[in-house]
């Protein structure tokens, strides 16, 4: 017997100090969207900032494509000893598994949350053209013209077509969907009049929004953004309950060692005290968003049941 317990307590502190060793060697951030996107230049500060709590570089790996499946694969195939970790989206942890037909991981069992990053809203705007000036008025002018009314997005599937089906099923209007291949050429139709409304993320507006290109009529969140304070919440605008967060954490893969889990989570915090991570924050018009591991898989798991009944609602299918 006193065998076992001395073997139990050597394996325990030899598993201690690997713990208090933690990071030995670089830690790998896989990210899973292409070089130049949001995603990877937030990873790319919050890497740098997170090195320095660390000790150890975080090597920034692009793996884009799938609709975010291929990087956060690469993410839950991993050993989880916490040198593989990556950054799970709104898009890829909460609407990609309920519009494809089978994911190679399960979301809410294969990877252990680690904490939040940011959280941003979707700007609804209006093409100029568009004899509307409020959301009110535009529920309005659509229950008058059903189907009438057109909504670009990024793309099928993209945070902003969902955010136009949850305010079609707040608000029980008819509004065609109007897929493009990026944000871009469906911010130049609306601007130009050949579409008549769009949500979109606050980055990707405020430009447009700000010199009068476009008119931003309310904010997706459940408080006003400071970046724009004199625009309402599309809830106080008109529909009440309608909440439409968008968000991005770094995740692992399961069953990682709560102690690894800690360490990062804080260096996670502290990178987002940093004075580039303020000033990216600034930038696009976002928000901090620190707290616990516990604090993160709660978004992903009321967020994941929420936009699970939003897309079955619509029938919103991605091919595979």
């Amino acid at each position: 017997m006193r065998r076992v317990v001395f073997a139990a307590l050597i394996f325990g502190a030899l598993c201690g100090g690997a713990l208090a060793e933690y990071p030995d060697k670089p830690i790998r951030l896989v990210v899973p969207q292409a070089p130049g996107s949001n995603t990877d230049l937030y990873a790319r500060v919050l890497g740098a900032e997170m090195s320095k709590s660390l000790g150890q570089q975080l090597i920034i790996e692009n793996r884009p494509g799938g609709a975010f499946v291929i990087g956060l694969d690469a993410i839950a195939k991993s050993p989880p000893d916490g040198y593989t970790i990556g950054i799970g989206l709104i898009g890829g942890m909460a609407l990609t598994p309920h519009m494809v037909g089978k994911l190679p991981y399960d979301v809410l069992k294969d990877f252990e949350p680690i904490g939040m990053i940011g959280r941003g809203h979707l700007m609804l705007a209006i093409s100029p053209q568009l004899p509307v000036k409020s959301v009110k008025e535009l529920i309005d002018y659509a229950r008058a013209n059903p189907g009438k009314l057109s909504a670009a997005s990024s793309g099928n599937g993209s945070p902003g077509h969902i955010g136009v089906e949850l305010f079609k099923s707040l608000t029980g209007t008819q509004i065609t969907h109007v897929p493009y291949r990026g944000g871009a050429p469906a911010i130049n139709d609306l601007m130009a009049g050949r579409v008549d409304l769009m949500f979109e993320g606050l980055a990707s507006m405020a430009p447009f929004v700000l010199d009068n290109r476009i008119r931003g009529l309310g904010v997706s969140g459940p408080a006003r953004s400071p970046a724009f304070p004199d625009v309402p919440t599309i809830a106080e605008a008109g529909v009440p309950g309608y909440v439409a967060v968008t968000w991005l954490g770094v995740v692992g893969p399961a069953k990682m060692p709560r102690a690894i889990v800690d360490k990062l989570n804080r260096a996670v915090n502290d990178a987002l005290k940093s004075q580039l991570m303020t000033d990216r924050f600034k930038t696009i018009g976002e928000e901090p968003a620190p707290g616990t591991p516990e604090d993160y898989a709660k978004v992903i798991k009321a967020d994941f049941q929420k936009w699970k009944e939003v897309i079955e609602k619509a029938n919103i299918k991605l091919s595979e």
